[in-house]
């Protein structure tokens, strides 16, 4: 997959285009990108993605801002991973956001991208004051060439499967009906570096996991897997949030004690998969009583997987085929 952070003055061949946030990339995402594709290829069409960065919300109200789903980087690899076959990333600041919705028609879409099938959602506004939206696009389509398509809501168990459904879902400790809105696991992708070493001074050594969002979907205690050490996700606790025992106002922090496991992997790239809440953040009286928290923790994740396997181990051929 190609990445442009401009859009072309003058665009040397036409495309098949959506435009979106894509944070998180979760079914509907992925309807939309099936759909993208699908046009793109039966027109010998790039399939081409423009995205902002940051998030027109992070711009206009950044302190109400929602906390992302994902990081730039996991997004890019999210969107190569769908099939896509360019991302432009399109810097959005005023200019951008003065652009009337004419302009951005014209300079963006036609002169940019040279547009001919253009696939949104159906709640998709733009331009300055978000004044222009489906009914805009499609008039200006028929004026100009190109056709428009609205993709309409995806639900899963009758919701709404949105990036807001998502953080909802995350924030409540649900993360069995985040994974069915997102299709996959949740996940925070990032590198590990050097903490403060407190977790080793309590006995239980954790990989501190770099991560650049300033807000954070999720908080508390959590069994995961974690990729990119091994050929087989490796099982371990995380917490993620301020740990509030050690101090407030500190920035979120992601902290993994991997089970069983003592390779140094300082500066490795992983993958941290949340697969189950054990508990809320809480603030203990006494590092001591942290310690005694830390060890149910592990013993806790350690049920957890090992119910799984035993789950798995008693399927039926029937279930392990579906």
């Amino acid at each position: 997959m190609q990445i442009s952070v401009s859009v072309p003055e003058q665009s040397t061949t036409p495309t098949a285009l959506t435009i979106g946030n894509f944070d998180g990339l979760h079914l509907g995402h992925r309807a939309m990108l099936d759909k993208l594709i699908a046009v793109a290829r039966a027109h010998h069409l790039p399939a081409c993605v423009l995205t902002f960065e940051p998030h027109p919300r992070e711009f206009f109200t950044p302190d109400q801002a929602p906390a992302r789903l994902t990081g730039m980087r996991e997004k890019l690899a999210l969107l190569q991973a769908a099939g896509v076959d360019h991302t432009f990333v399109l810097r959005f600041g005023r200019q951008l956001a003065a652009q009337t919705p004419q302009e951005f028609i014209d300079r963006v879409l036609v002169q940019g991208f040279g547009v001919q099938h253009l696939i949104i959602g159906d709640d998709f506004c733009f331009g300055r004051k978000r004044a222009g939206n489906l009914a805009t696009l499609q008039a200006a389509g028929a004026a100009q060439g190109f056709t428009v398509d609205a993709m309409h809501t995806v639900e899963v168990d009758g919701i709404r499967v949105s990036s807001s459904a998502v953080r909802e879902a995350l924030f409540a400790g649900n993360l069995e009906l985040a994974a069915r809105l997102l299709g996959r696991t949740y996940n925070v992708a990032g590198r590990v570096i050097h903490g403060d070493k407190i977790g080793r001074k309590l006995g239980f050594p954790t990989a501190n996991i770099q991560f650049r969002r300033k807000r954070i979907p999720l908080d508390g205690v959590f069994a995961v897997t974690v990729e990119g050490l091994q050929e087989r996700p490796l099982q371990g606790a995380a917490s993620i949030g301020v740990r509030p025992t050690l101090g407030y106002g500190l920035k979120p922090v992601l902290e993994v004690h991997l089970l069983d496991f003592s390779a140094e992997i300082y500066r490795q790239h992983v993958s941290v998969n949340f697969v189950h809440k054990l508990r809320d953040q809480k603030k203990y009286d006494s590092v001591d009583a942290l310690k005694e928290q830390i060890a149910r923790d592990v013993d806790d994740t350690r049920r957890y997987f090992a119910g799984l396997t035993r789950i798995a181990a008693n399927a039926t051929p029937e279930d392990k085929s579906a």
